[in-house]
């Protein structure tokens, strides 16, 4: 067990140190720097040079590249060309409202998918399972941009309860986005619980099928009793990796939602860091969230080997 989890920790250290190889290597192949594209057309003769000496550009890309990782161990992500100040000073607040957001969105759609997935699997065929997956395929096809703006349409713009967009600042105190907020949530709360309890409806129906369920049956276990008992802690194992996977992509691929809503998060950031060319902050932007994937696919993997019934059952009979 414990051999096992630093393993997996190993692994996932090595996996964020390759991809923030990658992210750096990719950011000096492009053409040009940090301050080129900061000055424009000004980028020439001593102005450059100064510019770049300031920044650090002049190193070479290895001392420069272990000097930023080292530092992004610490939170300091450097300084950011594009109006001089420290890059963890912009992502921070940033890097909350998305937390936020994503958090809020996961507490609604996980419950409710696997809820709604039960249900479906239950009562397979029948209406309840026929009005469920019609509406998990309807969310699930829906481009995201397209379920946002009819959001915004029915809610905002023909009801008028709610605002269409974000207008509240990134540093604003959490009670004052949470007016705001309810739009984005249930946008990504929707599209969270369409693919979940797809998958929690599947799972539970394979289970249902499985021979040791049928055994119960056979030797008389009340129906309820073979569900919460055998059928759902078994069928729910498979869904804690793809939960994992739809927070990781709440967190990291926002990026649509928060343009849409114009919410002041790390996604809309990133489009405005790139379209400002400010390279040092999509690079920040970056290594943050795919340390969050890695990270939170490392914890479904442990996750889901401390919750099987049969690794626990191992465990039990070693002396």
């Amino acid at each position: 067990m414990v051999r096992l989890i630093a393993r997996r920790l190993v692994l996932g250290v090595i996996t964020i140190m390759l991809v923030s190889g990658v992210i750096f290597a990719g950011l000096e192949l492009l053409p040009g720097d940090a301050c080129t594209a900061y000055l424009g057309q000004a980028a020439q003769g001593k102005r450059l040079d100064n510019c770049r000496q300031d920044f650090g550009l002049k190193r070479p890309p290895m001392t420069r590249y272990v000097e930023w990782i080292g530092g992004a161990v610490r939170g300091d992500f450097g300084i950011s060309p594009k109006g001089k100040k420290p890059v963890s000073e912009t992502v921070s607040n940033r890097f909350r409202n998305t937390i936020i957001l994503g958090a809020t969105a996961s507490l609604l759609g996980i419950p409710l998918a696997i809820l709604l997935g039960i249900i479906a699997a239950l009562w397979r065929d029948r209406a309840p399972d026929l009005w469920v997956s019609a509406t998990a395929i309807f969310a699930m096809t829906i481009p995201e941009f397209v379920t946002a703006t009819v959001l915004i349409l029915i809610f905002s713009v023909w009801l008028g309860w709610l605002p269409g967009i974000v207008v509240t600042q990134p540093d604003a105190p959490l009670l004052e986005f949470l007016s705001d907020i309810i739009l984005p949530i249930i946008a990504l709360a929707l599209i969270m619980t369409a693919h979940i309890l797809r998958m929690v409806r599947t799972s539970v129906i394979d289970v249902m099928a499985s021979d040791y369920v049928q055994m119960a049956q056979l030797k008389g276990v009340p129906y309820w009793q073979r569900v919460f008992r055998h059928v759902l802690p078994n069928a729910l194992l498979p869904t804690i990796n793809l939960v994992a996977l739809m927070i990781a992509w709440l967190l990291s691929g926002t990026v649509v939602i928060e343009v849409v809503f114009n919410y002041p998060g790390l996604g809309r950031l990133m489009i405005q860091a790139i379209f400002f060319r400010d390279l040092v902050t999509v690079q920040a932007i970056a290594l943050i969230l795919a340390a969050l994937y890695i990270g939170l696919n490392l914890f479904a993997d442990l996750l889901t080997f401390v919750a099987n019934p049969r690794l626990r059952t191992m465990r039990s009979r070693q002396p």
